[in-house]
C-alpha cells in the first residue's frame, strides 16, 4: 500500500484494507482534536461505501456519552476568534473559515463576532459551531444571532448536528465516492 497522507483522496477499498494505525493516521483529525471519533468509527469497518463511512463517524458521535460530545464541541474554535488569530486551529478549520471569508473581517465585523462568541459561550458553555463550508460571513452572523437565544438543550443538539455535518464535509473531501 502507498504511504498514507491525511489529504489523499482515498478509495473506500483502500480504507477498508488499512491497518488501525494507518486509519488513525489518515482520519484522526476529521473530528476537531478528537481522535476518539475516528477510533470508534474504525470499529465499523469494512465500510463498503463513503456513505457508510460517514454514517459510522456520525454513529460514533451520537453514541458517545454527553461528556465526550461536550468535549468534542469544546474542541472547536470560535468562529473568527482568538484561536484563528493565534494560529491554533486545525488545518481543516483554517481552510473552512478562510473559505467563508472570516479571515477578512472589518474591525466592526470582528468586534461583532467577538461579542457573539463571548455571549454564546457564556450562555451554553461551548463555542458556536456551524459548518461554514459554502457560507458567507453574513449567513454565519445571521445563524449566530438566530441561535444565541435558543434553549440550552436544543442548542447542544444543534451544535452536535453541525459537528456531524462538518465531519461529513471533511470525509467527502478526503474519500472518493
Amino acid at each position: 500500500m502507498p504511504s498514507v497522507t491525511k489529504t489523499a483522496p482515498f478509495d473506500i477499498a483502500a480504507i477498508d484494507a488499512m491497518t488501525d494505525a494507518a486509519f488513525a493516521a489518515a482520519f484522526a483529525d476529521i473530528a476537531e482534536h478528537s481522535p476518539w471519533v475516528a477510533e470508534a468509527a474504525a470499529a465499523a469497518r469494512p465500510f463498503g461505501s463513503r456513505e457508510a463511512m460517514v454514517a459510522a463517524f456520525a454513529a460514533a458521535i451520537a453514541g458517545a456519552p454527553r461528556e465526550a460530545r461536550l468535549a468534542l464541541a469544546n474542541a472547536h474554535p470560535d468562529l473568527a476568534g482568538r484561536a484563528a488569530i493565534a494560529g491554533e486551529m486545525a488545518e481543516d478549520s483554517v481552510r473552512e473559515q478562510t473559505g467563508a471569508g472570516l479571515d477578512r473581517l472589518s474591525p466592526e465585523e470582528f468586534a461583532r463576532f467577538t461579542e457573539l462568541n463571548d455571549r454564546y459561550r457564556a450562555r451554553f458553555g461551548f463555542p458556536f459551531i456551524l459548518a461554514v463550508k459554502g457560507a458567507t460571513k453574513d449567513v454565519i452572523l445571521a445563524a449566530f444571532e438566530a441561535r444565541v437565544g435558543n434553549e440550552p438543550e436544543a442548542e447542544f443538539a444543534n451544535a452536535i448536528a453541525q459537528i456531524t455535518r462538518i465531519v461529513r464535509f471533511r470525509l467527502e473531501d478526503r474519500v472518493r465516492p
